[in-house]
């Protein structure tokens, strides 16, 4: 792996980069990439900040958005990639997963337990909570000077990925950083009131129509929703208006694991996991080909969706050590498919 300071030699002699995350982008992703790519305009680089989903709703507020190219990646000659957020290389997306492949030098920067790193420069650091913690302490090695807007995007990607600074992964650094990052004068409110506080109409009627589909294990620990293409046109919500609406899984009382299904196509479906103390979500995922965070992972799979959910929630009543009862499940579909999976 690659030391912090070697990135930053590398980036002080580049002259035009493009910065990317992974695919459906979060606020982690969203506002590392944007954090950096408005410092590093300030040396006089030569910048594009891309990805190929739009921007959720959610994060329309933060700076430097108005430069950021949606879609196919920009035709440029660039001499160097910068990956932010993103463990594999098929997460870049469609148009970006080949790019490391071009003849150009690759920065690969990440905090995923076990991140299936890539590029020329790789560094990881799972002890990050998020790679906004990552970037703040680049700018520093680097001696770059945070601007207010540079602030914002930092906040966001950190305040996040913490859940709030809700999550474990939360340190007295972290802290630390954000402190400093709130003396440069982030409007901590207003960012709040954004993230948390501005929710859509169709994102509520959306939490609406998926908690009457809440259900539990019988032994009690375990509660997942599912949100179908049917439910998201009958309010007419977005695959971006399901981000959050697993925490209401996990935040009742009783339940370690929180699950949402998230169907994006005909057979194809997201399932995010969440949990509160004693299960590594993490490890979980990781049994469907996906991962992320000891407390907030997430998958990609394959199948019928009766088939899928009975599997997910077999695996996770077996990982708080509840004893799995297969009278007390209700399955639609029992048919024999096999699930294929696909992070």
């Amino acid at each position: 792996m690659s030391k912090l300071k070697d990135i930053a030699r590398a980036i002080r002699g580049s002259e035009r980069i493009l910065i990317c995350g992974h695919i459906m982008p979060d606020g982690d992703c969203l506002g590392s990439m944007l954090a950096l790519g408005l410092t590093l305009k300030q040396l006089g680089k030569r910048v594009t900040m891309a990805g190929p989903d739009p921007v959720p709703e959610i994060y329309k507020f933060l700076p430097g958005l108005q430069s950021f190219w949606v879609g196919e990646p920009p035709e440029d000659k660039y001499d160097m990639l910068i990956v932010l957020d993103c463990p594999v290389m098929e997460r870049l997306g469609d148009g970006y997963s080949d790019l490391p492949g071009r003849d150009l030098a690759v920065i690969n920067i990440d905090h995923h337990n076990g991140s299936n790193s890539f590029g020329t420069f790789r560094y990881t650091d799972p002890r990050a909570a998020a790679v906004g913690e990552i970037i703040f302490d680049l700018m520093n090695l680097m001696d770059l000077e945070i601007s207010l807007d540079a602030a914002i995007c930092l906040y966001t990607a950190i305040a996040t990925d913490t859940g709030s600074f809700q999550y474990n992964s939360t340190t007295p650094d972290t802290h630390r950083r954000v402190a400093r990052l709130l003396e440069i004068g982030v409007p901590i409110s207003w960012v709040n009131v954004q993230l948390y506080e501005e929710k859509t109409r169709a994102a509520q009627l959306l939490l609406g129509v998926a908690l009457k589909t809440l259900s539990f294990s019988a032994c009690g620990k375990v509660a997942w929703m599912t949100v179908t293409r049917d439910m998201l046109r009958e309010v007419g919500a977005e695959d971006e208006h399901t981000e959050g609406i697993v925490n209401y899984a996990r935040s009742i009382k009783g339940i370690e694991v929180g699950l949402l299904f998230h169907e994006l196509s005909a057979g194809r479906y997201k399932i995010s996991f969440r949990s509160k103390e004693n299960v590594d979500v993490n490890r979980l995922a990781a049994l469907f080909g996906g991962g992320g965070h000891s407390r907030a992972a997430g998958c990609e799979v394959r199948g019928k969706m009766g088939i899928i959910e009975k599997k997910v929630v077999m695996a996770a009543v077996s990982a708080t050590g509840g004893e799995y009862h297969e009278r007390n499940y209700q399955c639609a579909e029992t048919s024999g498919d096999d699930l294929s999976r696909r992070c």
